[in-house]
């Protein structure tokens, strides 16, 4: 059974994660990678919504039957299939997984610039992520 408290409660992290990162992210480019306190404040705000994200994600379909994938990128493409995200959608989220992963293992080098031009990119999404598993738990 889907714990509807627990989810609202890490949907409340996700929120004010969110709130804490677009006001870093209204500086400019170049002005957050000057910084090592906005930058890195920015990488681990990232890396908390996108993980709050999985455990929502995990959360769900473990509470759905629905078959456990293979890795956390996948998590937001069973969450679709099991109606919780429409699909389009699901495909265009689940890559800022990859960009957590590359933040925090980092993994090759991680060009700085363009690290910040997609988060700022991209970050909106989990706003609309935050609404559809509102509507649909």
């Amino acid at each position: 059974m889907i714990d509807r408290e627990l989810v609202k409660n890490k949907l409340a992290d996700l929120e004010s994660y969110y709130k804490e990162l677009s006001s870093l992210l209204t500086d400019k480019t170049e002005a957050i990678i000057n910084d090592n306190l906005k930058l890195r404040s920015t990488e681990r705000l990232f890396q908390l919504i996108v993980d709050t994200a999985i455990d929502i994600n995990t959360h769900l379909i473990a509470e759905s039957d629905a078959m456990v994938p293979d890795d956390y990128q996948s998590t937001f493409i069973t969450l679709a299939e099991n109606k919780f995200l429409p699909m389009n959608f699901a495909a265009q989220i689940a890559p800022s997984v990859g960009l957590r992963n590359l933040i925090v293992h980092k993994y090759g080098l991680v060009d700085i610039k363009k690290m910040v031009e997609d988060i700022k990119k991209n970050v909106n999404q989990y706003l609309q992520y935050m609404k559809y598993i509102n509507g649909t738990i």
